[in-house]
């Protein structure tokens, strides 16, 4: 195949120079046909592909690599063979050939499977305050100074193009519920409609087409907002494409470098300020004399107005053990020693746990993530101390318990007494029934009188009790003075000189 250089030789010394085909031909070693096509073509580059590829050996072979090579296709990407393996494949069926056979078909292959339609889209418009668009991403971070990947709720509004970002240990329900409402609460307001894909916490069912069930619990959240909920096409990520990009952008963007935290609070807080930061300088995409933040600010008008939380948990009925524990997302927690035995409904929020019993709350606490930690509270526990006072000492809940001061002042002074565990177990159970700053005040009142002893702290408590308010009596008219009586000392002295005290 000639190059360049060689026909821009040919064509400068028969044109310029005015030498002849044969003189030309001598000079450059090649045939005087060569030299006639580049002169009579006026081309300046030729190329030569061969119409038919020999393929011996491949022949015979070439079903069973068009099979090998569409299973491989099928395969999702982190998974696919290389052509090495596929080669390697071929070659345990029994092909002899070559490696460069294999590549040369394999590409070829590859290229007419591509060679199909491409998709085109149409770009989409939203007016302000019509739709927004909800996704999941998967980020990695250093969560005080544990390597781990969080899930981050992606909120975008179609209009203006704001969004809203933030990280949650887990991708469940009651996480989707929360980054709704703070998302609206960031935002002082909604869309009408909500664009979704088909993820489990929201749809139930999927249909041909666009209909869809989606969950009972998520259609309550979005009558709270009076949001219409869409679900895209499945495998259609162009339906939602901004928050599709937006994903890529928040990575690039926020979590890379990546991020080193102390808490998701942390977390949290900066990844709205970049949120807003973000806003406050990048231009809008089609109206790009103003930012994203000012586009939002107009928007902020046509926006459905946010009415409050939505109060967001998934509910599960659960058994109660008879060490007042609750089972949940593979930790435990404690309820009131009274609802064991009886099976309790908890609802588990994004941060907290709410366990109730025929709908009196029984046990409230901070929700906690990962497995095996137990959450106790003492104060579920005082009620079994009653029957087993000793269990003050060793029982987990009371380790490391942090009473008021003055209970706390108590307590030390009891151990030094004989049954110390029991008067302190009395009073304990008397903050049931008399609240904890009662019981405070009284143990307070009796530590500056130098006592502390539980019949003490009960008796100051038992006046507190009886105080009761004078009871005012009506006088009847009948009885009332008309003339107020003059005070005179000098009666008692008459008195004095009688003559009863005469005989006396």
């Amino acid at each position: 195949m000639l190059v360049v250089e060689t026909i821009g030789r040919i064509r400068r010394a028969h044109f310029v120079e005015g030498r002849s085909i044969k003189e030309i031909a001598r000079t450059l070693k090649i045939s005087r046909n060569t030299v006639r096509k580049v002169l009579r073509s006026g081309e300046t580059s030729f190329s030569y592909e061969r119409e038919v590829q020999p393929r011996r050996k491949l022949g015979a072979w070439q079903e069973a690599l068009d099979e090998l090579l569409s299973a491989n296709r099928g395969k999702p990407r982190r998974e696919q063979l290389t052509l090495i393996r596929i080669f390697e494949a071929l070659q345990e069926r029994g092909y002899s050939g070559g490696y460069d056979a294999v590549r040369r078909y394999a590409r070829a292959w590859q290229r007419r499977e591509a060679a199909g339609p491409v998709d085109a889209y149409v770009p989409l418009s939203f007016a302000p305050g019509e739709a927004y668009q909800f996704d999941w991403s998967h980020e990695v971070v250093v969560l005080d100074g544990v390597t781990m990947v969080v899930k981050v709720a992606q909120v975008r509004l179609c209009h203006s193009r704001m969004l809203y970002v933030r990280a949650y240990p887990r991708e469940t329900q009651e996480m989707v519920f929360d980054a709704h409402d703070r998302a609206f609460a960031f935002f002082k307001g909604t869309c009408t409609r909500g664009i979704y894909d088909n993820m489990k916490t929201a749809v139930e069912t999927v249909f041909v087409g666009k209909e869809r069930v989606f969950n009972r619990r998520f259609q309550q959240m979005c009558a709270h907002y009076l949001v219409d909920p869409t679900a895209c096409t499945p495998q259609a990520g162009w339906e939602k494409g901004q928050v599709e990009n937006q994903v890529g952008l928040v990575r690039e963007r926020f979590f890379t470098p990546r991020l080193e935290v102390k808490s998701f609070e942390e977390l949290n807080r900066w990844l709205v300020e970049r949120c807003v930061a973000y806003a406050q300088k990048q231009p809008h995409p089609e109206m790009k004399s103003l930012t994203v933040w000012e586009m939002f600010e107009a928007e902020r008008s046509h926006l459905v107005p946010y009415t409050g939380s939505f109060d967001g948990f998934h509910e599960t009925v659960l058994a109660v053990s008879k060490t007042c524990l609750v089972r949940f997302d593979n930790n435990r927690y404690s309820v009131m020693a009274k609802a064991v035995g009886r099976p309790v409904t908890l609802h588990a929020y994004a941060e907290r746990i709410v366990i109730r019993q025929n709908g009196e709350i029984v046990g409230e606490h901070e929700r906690r993530f990962g497995r095996d930690h137990t959450v106790l509270d003492p104060w579920h526990y005082v009620p079994v101390l009653a029957r087993k006072p000793g269990a003050l000492r060793n029982g987990a809940p009371f380790q490391a318990w942090l009473l008021p001061e003055a209970l706390e002042r108590v307590r030390r002074k009891l151990k030094s007494v004989p049954d110390g565990d029991r008067q302190m177990v009395d009073i304990l159970g008397a903050v049931l029934t008399d609240g904890l700053a009662s019981v405070e005040a009284a143990c307070a009142e009796a530590l500056a009188a130098g006592l502390f002893s539980r019949d003490v702290v009960l008796n100051i408590l038992a006046r507190q009790r009886e105080v009761v308010s004078p009871v005012t009596v009506l006088t009847p008219e009948a009885l009332r003075l008309r003339h107020q009586p003059a005070a005179d000392c000098a009666r008692y002295d008459r008195l004095l000189r009688g003559p009863a005290h005469g005989t006396a």
